[in-house]
């Protein structure tokens, strides 16, 4: 990969020079330069941080300090942005201090967890805004010797001249900040990375495994007071009165009051924006001196509910889902040639409809956040991944200024599209903002499994046509609860790959609340698509491999500026994935399934071992080919990988959930079953070696490992699994009898 000049202009950058104790701030107005998912700047010294973030600090000894605008849930981005940023500055990583910045719409943009964009579209950005700081440094060293900066050469902080002489970059700070800001600069070329690419731990590890204080529920402030919240108990009630009298008598309960009127009056002026999931119904707050005292407090509220809205259940989604699919109301998404007329034309027609539940998101730590409403600025502290949404909402909910509003972001433990929604977050506010108390609203695992926002419902029926031995038309038709996906997934494989190609899409408007689940859609479709793609080749009987192979070579050449995918990328990992798995070359007694899936711009290839234990179809090994381009922390890439394998395996197996009269069936895990310790397979990754931009790793891997567990199920039991979760087809748990025999 070349490395260009790359310029830019100095109005797209900032520069602070009057610093009180000497240092240089340099940043980076990434929305201007290049639409960037982050915002980074530099500065150095002793800088207030409450008025500068996301900046790297450059003090007179040579430490840095990086702060990190991106909220962390986990996906490694505290890690791996700033070394990027370490990287092209060129110092040395033990010498480099992060820290998470606050909210700051006037610096950055777009400060946002999701969709596994932020080292994607930061890439170039961060590479920039550490090149550019160290051009500056060398500059001024050059300045001082006399010299041309061109002779200087720079290693871990520390420039040097052709005659040895030495000056760190402390030492040459405040020249740096009187200079011009450089209209060019040139990046490194991998060859010479000495970071990226390295394996280096999370940088909060320590602090995690000691157990300071990192997350949401570790935030305390003097006098603060503990908020939970009772909400209506089903999709579709109201709150018609309450009886606090009970609740009020418990030690350590404080008050009980009502909020809702707020968040009922915003909904009204249609003024929500697609994160808030708002209720309009009054809700009761109990509040108290600790957490428990006010769940305790809770339980013993008296509330009369109504019905707004009919309760739903399960069956009468499945039901509106079959009606959608068999009906003629869709939107098409793409459309290429004429499905009809191939499946008209067709020698053989294979059709199959694929059904996924619900499903909640259970992070590991329960919704929370902190607030504290004043005259004068609303505070705001906690972990969401969308804090501008927040912020902005909050504004709007209160009738306040946005300027007014101080939001931080603490470590999530855990996310997966649940903390995009910032619900919990407009709770404390509104409760903030009643009692004039700074206050910590938590729910109970039981809150948030039962009034949450949860992966919708879908059915997906999938129809091809096959003529002379080819694959001449596909259909896939997506019936959801709530929404449709999202806009480039019909342009994902095998868009391109054949002639007659259409995407069509449909869904049902409920009132239980639904959203994003980590790898939005293609959670459920990669299983149901891949899937199709095995059954598919059976039908024309052709090798699966081939198959896919050979669909891939048509698209190459394409000039479809819609194709999402590389078909070269994808047929790489393909080809790696059935040489590293040993693919139809296990032992007896072993069997295997293949998937192929491209999402969030990256490509994978997953091969599923599954074995017979006590006549029982058990995973034991993920064999994973990942393509992501350029690796920044290959520690971290592992854990994401594995992470997402695991998670895609414990869903699809065991998640099952539903609704009945509007409430859930399972509101704790004595009803909900995640994957388990001992469910979760061996990973084996390997990582495709180029240079190419890197992409994301936060999703990628979880929607094909669905798939591939129901083809290596469909090789051991002989039966196909139509629905999730697996466990509940009882017929798939009873081997072929000579495999248990033999």
């Amino acid at each position: 990969m070349s490395t260009p000049s790359i310029p830019f202009s100095r109005r797209n950058f900032l520069r602070t020079s009057s610093l009180a104790s000497g240092g240089l701030l340099i940043g980076f107005n990434l929305f201007t330069a290049c639409k960037s998912d982050v915002k980074p700047p530099v500065d150095l010294a002793d800088l207030n941080y409450n008025d500068f973030n996301a900046f790297i600090k450059i003090a007179k000894n040579g430490a840095v300090t990086i702060f990190s605008p991106n909220p962390e849930i986990g996906q490694g981005v505290k890690t791996a942005m700033p070394m990027i940023i370490a990287e092209e500055l060129d110092v040395a990583w033990d010498n480099v201090y992060v820290q998470q910045g606050v909210l700051d719409t006037k610096n950055y943009t777009r400060q946002i967890a999701g969709g596994s964009q932020s080292i994607r579209f930061g890439w170039d950005a961060l590479r920039q805004t550490g090149a550019t700081a160290k051009q500056m440094l060398v500059n001024a060293a050059a300045a001082r010797w006399g010299v041309d900066a061109s002779e200087l050469s720079v290693s871990e902080g520390v420039i040097t001249n052709k005659v040895g002489e030495t000056l760190s970059y402390g030492d040459v700070v405040e020249e740096a900040a009187a200079l011009e800001v450089p209209e060019n600069v040139t990046l490194k070329e991998p060859k010479d990375y000495k970071i990226i690419g390295t394996d280096q731990r999370n940088v909060d590890i320590d602090k995690i495994i000691t157990g300071q204080p990192l997350y949401g529920m570790d935030y305390k402030v003097e006098g603060m007071v503990y908020a939970t919240v009772l909400r209506p108990p089903a999709f579709g009630q109201e709150l018609v009165s309450f009886d606090a009298t009970e609740a009020k008598a418990i030690p350590g309960v404080i008050d009980v009051i009502q909020i809702g009127d707020k968040a009922k009056a915003l909904l009204e002026k249609d003024k929500v924006n697609w994160t808030a999931q708002l209720s309009g119904s009054g809700k009761v707050v109990v509040l108290a001196k600790t957490t428990w005292d006010a769940f305790k407090g809770k339980k013993a509220i008296k509330a009369t509910w109504s019905d707004a809205s009919p309760l739903e259940s399960t069956e009468f989604h499945d039901e509106k889902l079959n009606a959608l699919l068999d009906g003629k109301d869709f939107v098409t998404m793409r459309k290429d040639g004429d499905v009809n007329k191939a499946f008209a034309q067709a020698d053989k027609v294979l059709e199959r409809t694929y059904e996924s539940p619900f499903l909640p998101h259970n992070c590991m730590e329960p919704m929370n956040f902190f607030a504290h409403v004043t005259d004068e600025k609303i505070h705001l502290v906690g972990p969401v991944q969308t804090p501008e949404d927040a912020a902005n909402t909050v504004a709007e909910l209160l009738g306040r200024d946005v300027a007014d509003i101080h939001l931080e972001m603490t470590r999530m433990g855990g996310g997966f599209g649940r903390r995009l929604y910032g619900d919990f977050v407009y709770e404390a506010a509104e409760i903030s903002d009643a009692i004039r108390k700074p206050v910590k609203m938590v729910s109970s695992r039981e809150d948030d499994m039962s009034t949450g926002v949860y992966r919708p419902s879908i059915k997906y029926r999938i129809k091809a046509a096959i003529k002379d031995g080819q694959l001449t038309g596909y259909q896939l038709k997506e019936a959801a609860i709530n929404g449709n996906m999202y806009g480039l997934i019909p342009n994902f494989f095998p868009a391109g790959a054949v002639e007659n190609y259409q995407v069509d899409v449909a869904n049902y408007k409920s009132n239980i609340t639904t959203g994003a689940w980590r790898a939005p859609y293609t959670n459920f479709l990669a299983y149901a698509e891949q899937s199709f793609f095995d059954e598919l080749a059976e039908a024309m009987e052709v090798d699966k491999i081939k198959l896919r192979l050979d669909l891939l070579e048509k698209v190459k050449g394409t000039t479809d500026e819609r194709i999402q995918y590389s078909p070269e990328r994808m047929q790489n990992v393909i080809k790696m994935a059935v040489d590293k798995s040993g693919w139809g070359k296990q032992p007896q007694g072993t069997y295997q399934g293949f998937v192929a899936y491209y999402c969030h711009n990256t490509h994978v290839a997953e091969v599923a071992d599954v074995v017979i234990e006590k006549g029982l179809p058990v995973v034991k090994k993920v064999t994973c080919v990942v393509d992501c381009g350029i690796v920044i922390n290959p520690l971290g890439a592992l854990n994401q990988i594995e992470g997402g394998i695991v998670d895609g395996i414990g869903h699809s197996m065991y998640g099952s959930f539903g609704f009945e009269n509007g409430q859930p069936t399972a509101k704790n895990f004595d009803k909900y079953r995640l994957g388990r310790m001992k469910d979760a397979a061996a990973v084996e990754t390997y990582l495709v070696q180029n240079e190419l931009s890197p992409t994301g790793l936060g999703e990628p891997t979880l929607p094909p490992a669905g798939g591939a567990v129901a083809n290596a199920l469909k090789a051991a039991t002989g039966k196909r699994v139509y629905k999730q979760p697996f466990i509940e087809q009882e017929e798939l748990w009873q081997a072929k009898q000579e495999e248990i025999l033999g």
